[in-house]
């Protein structure tokens, strides 16, 4: 028997989108799905839920983690909803729930490729089960999203591109605006060296002002978030990054637009 707390570790920064005709079930559902979820949307029919998921997706930049509906709605039943969903998101993870176990509706959504049909009256475990499964999908799939868009510094510690953080074992270090256009100019090219001169035509691209004396002081407050001796200052030339010998020999590749290469004194 699985525990509830042992689903909301897993369950408790995603998100989902509930699908329910009935007022009473649909509240009923929606109070447990809170204490589970960080982020739960409620609709009442197939039409209002397609409406929603478009939304969520324009206001936010991502889609609904988990989808959990009933199929028999009006305006758009949950079969034309599920279709739907998967023209524009094909990889969304999606709960059937019915009182209907047909084989018309069993066939169609295997076909679809849904993540589990669960019969009503619901099966509490059953539903949490789903619902830790498919957790452990997203964590997985996000874990590999993120590992390949790491610029790694040493074995363990690297620069994630997709969250703009320097990531280690035991946390995520946040960096202001300024240290993330500086370190993803000097992670385009890991080894080269780049000159105030350089640094300052990248930062006015990026639509900051920066001077000599601002570097050097972003330079010294950068310093202590990242590996030790892995940012360089070469005297009167400019700055660079160096990998830790056990870090993987990977090349980042980030856009950049060119910049002058003359060099100016630091």
């Amino acid at each position: 028997m699985i525990k509830i707390e042992e689903v909301i570790t897993h369950t408790k920064k995603l998100s989902i989108l509930f699908i329910e005709d009935y007022k009473e079930s649909r509240d009923i559902t929606t109070d447990m799905l809170e204490s589970i979820f960080q982020t739960v949307t409620s609709c009442k029919d197939g039409q209002e839920a397609l409406d929603a998921y478009i939304n969520y997706h324009k206001k936010y930049d991502k889609f609904y983690d988990i989808v959990l509906s009933d199929i028999e709605m009006p305006l758009m039943n949950g079969i034309e909803l599920t279709q739907n969903i998967y023209k524009i998101h094909p990889s969304q993870l999606v709960i059937i729930i019915s009182a209907f176990d047909d084989v018309k509706y069993l066939l169609k959504l295997i076909n679809l490729g849904i993540e589990q049909f669960i019969l009503k009256p619901i099966n509490s475990q059953l539903l949490l089960q789903s619902f830790f499964n498919a957790s452990k999908k997203i964590i997985a799939t996000n874990i590999h999203k993120n590992s390949s868009k790491k610029i790694m510094f040493t074995k363990d510690i690297g620069y994630n591109l997709s969250t703009k953080s320097i990531n280690n074992a035991n946390e995520n270090i946040y960096l202001t605006k300024f240290e993330i256009i500086f370190i993803e100019l000097l992670i385009s090219s890991f080894g080269k060296i780049y000159s105030n001169e350089d640094v300052v035509s990248h930062f006015l691209l990026s639509g900051k002002d920066i001077d000599a004396s601002n570097i050097r002081k972003l330079v010294s407050k950068l310093r202590k978030k990242i590996p030790k001796n892995s940012l360089e200052s070469i005297y009167g030339i400019g700055y660079k990054f160096i990998r830790n010998n056990h870090s993987p020999d990977s090349s980042p590749i980030i856009p950049r637009t060119s910049s002058s290469s003359k060099k100016i004194l630091n």
